[in-house]
């Protein structure tokens, strides 16, 4: 085959007199003759000092880039924007940590469709970044590698960004002092990478790498290390052999691929933002994704990792033993995923897996099949009264499978975590916080300051948390999120009053309030609509545009 097709697109920019104005804007860049004769390959880079997860990533992208000038190519960098989660939790900033994840893709659309790439690999390194950039790569479906950041290192005495989050909760207890919470807050994150349990960011850099959209390796690796430098550069090498061979983003997105996914993040204990961004990343790569799909799949997976935040084990001893390779051959041989996908090493998930050795027999952190630490999936998809078109839970079965109690109603997060560390919250609570659904927050945050702080008071088994928002990977305990249709359209959460009794059972698949459908039409009758708390600036477009949490909450649905 010619080797012209590899420059599909910055032909269209470089070749011929009438770009001879573009060619002198490349030669001020770098670009020599021969350089305009190369596949370009554009390097979308998220870094930044906002945040450790993407400190470092400036110089893997210099390390991506060489990869794909040593195989042939020309590379380019250019950066995308990220935002830090961990800092914003619990303040009205974190309601652009969703939004985010759409201002990446736009801008990975935008650049490389502006500038003629013909191929890219996107470096994420933090929640919303790595599912913004595949959705980027999706839509504009030329030959691409993902390539993971990396995870941190654990912080003194085994801590993380969590164990600071649940301080803030224990000191409101009065089991630790403020000389310890500092202590902690001092030592928790010790250099660059991402947050280091089974939260959201190693959660997907996972199912990316399951989905086949990374390198073998690549989600389990440390920020700091030699085999991430390595895992950089063979990325860019790689794009020059997905262009020879033609194998696009469409070629390795599935069905079956995003089948896989589901089974990983499953088996790992992954975080229920899964949930939201597999459908967002479905629905750019024209891939029918639902809940359903998530309840279906989970009936035959178990969870079998024993990882943070439910469990012991951080992220950086899981890649000690050899990361998330030999527990996909455990699935593949099982029957579990769908070896004859395609990936970008131009080999399907079986032929990457043949070689793969398995765990040492004497690990603990991935239990056998036969022996899992649940039988079937953490990721409880619950339907009711509450809940019509469906909400989200993550039940490893630590906190029970069943919670009943009375509704403690809250309009905001802020409200919420004051009322937990005054004392206000007692056992047998189920706190409603609503108001914050991708149209109503607007943006969707995360509840994990209060969720930490009810860990940490010591109230993780006495009281649940249900909210029209989302939950960290780093949240445990009885937390429901995703909670559709939210408050800001009516849905019954808006409905629920202080004493209402609430139902939530995790076996039966059930989120229920305790009252007839009659009173439930009495009160829809009195509900007024919020007024939008944003009228200008991309928080209100993001409020006018997005779609429901159970359809990913995207913004070109209807587009």
């Amino acid at each position: 085959m010619s080797k012209d097709h590899r420059r599909r697109y910055s032909s269209q920019v470089v070749d011929g007199l009438s770009k001879a104005p573009g060619r002198a804007m490349l030669r001020a860049v770098g670009f020599e003759d021969d350089d305009f004769k190369k596949p370009q390959v554009g390097i979308a880079s998220t870094w930044s000092t906002l945040t450790p997860c993407n400190m470092h990533i400036d110089g893997l992208a210099v390390e991506a880039g060489q990869g794909a000038d040593e195989a042939g190519g020309k590379s380019v960098i250019f950066n995308t924007i990220t935002v830090s989660d961990g800092i914003a939790n619990g303040t009205e900033g974190m309601k652009y940590s969703l939004v985010s994840r759409e201002v990446i893709a736009d801008s990975i659309e935008t650049a490389a469709g502006c500038e003629g790439f013909d191929g890219l690999v996107a470096i994420g390194g933090c929640d919303k970044n790595m599912p913004g950039c595949i959705m980027g790569l999706s839509r504009l479906n030329r030959p691409s590698v993902f390539v993971y950041g990396g995870t941190i290192r654990p912080g003194a005495n085994h801590t993380d960004i969590i164990s600071v989050f649940e301080a803030v909760g224990a000191h409101a207890k009065g089991d630790m002092s403020l000389i310890e919470v500092k202590q902690i807050e001092e030592t928790a994150i010790p250099g660059p990478g991402s947050c280091g349990g089974m939260y959201t960011a190693n959660t997907m850099a996972s199912a990316i790498e399951a989905m086949g959209m990374s390198l073998p390796g690549s989600s389990a690796q440390d920020a700091v290390s030699d085999s991430k430098i390595a895992d950089c550069r063979a990325a860019g090498a790689a794009v020059l052999n997905l262009l020879e061979k033609d194998i696009k983003p469409s070629d390795i997105m599935t069905r079956e691929a995003f089948e896989n996914a589901i089974t990983v993040v499953i088996a790992l204990g992954g975080s229920t933002n899964a949930v939201l961004h597999l459908l967002a990343m479905a629905h750019t790569a024209n891939v029918q994704l639902s809940l359903d799909d998530f309840v279906r799949i989970g009936k035959r997976v178990p969870v079998l990792a024993d990882l943070r935040p439910s469990g012991q084990y951080m992220m950086s001893e899981l890649v000690a033993i050899g990361g998330i390779q030999p527990l996909m051959k455990v699935l593949l041989e099982a029957g579990l995923l769908h070896g004859d996908c395609m990936t970008v090493t131009g080999k399907t998930l079986a032929e990457n897996l043949a070689d793969v050795p398995y765990y040492d027999g004497t690990q603990d952190i991935v239990r056998a099949l036969n022996d899992p630490i649940k039988p079937d999936s953490h990721l409880r998809i619950l339907y009711g009264n509450l809940a019509p078109t469906g909400a989200v839970a993550k039940i490893t079965g630590k906190e029970g499978t069943q919670f009943t109690g009375r509704a403690r109603v809250f309009h905001s997060e802020e409200e919420t975590l004051d009322r937990i560390l005054d004392g206000t919250v007692q056992a047998g609570d189920v706190l409603v916080i609503r108001y914050e659904g991708p149209k109503g927050g607007p943006g969707m945050r995360e509840m994990l300051s209060p969720t930490s702080a009810i860990i940490g008071k010591g109230l993780g088994s006495s009281v649940a948390l249900i909210t029209d928002g989302r939950f960290s990977g780093g949240s445990h305990g009885f937390v429901v999120g995703h909670v559709t249709p939210e408050a800001a359209e009516g849905g019954p959460i808006a409905l629920v009053e202080d004493g209402d009794t609430i139902i939530i059972d995790a076996e039966a698949n059930q989120i229920t309030v305790d009252i007839s459908d009659e009173e439930m039409q009495q009160r829809k009758a009195r509900w007024q609509p919020p007024k939008p708390r944003y009228t200008r600036g991309v928080l209100a477009k993001y409020a006018r545009v997005v779609s429901s949490a159970s359809e990913g909450a995207v913004t070109d649905k209807d587009v």
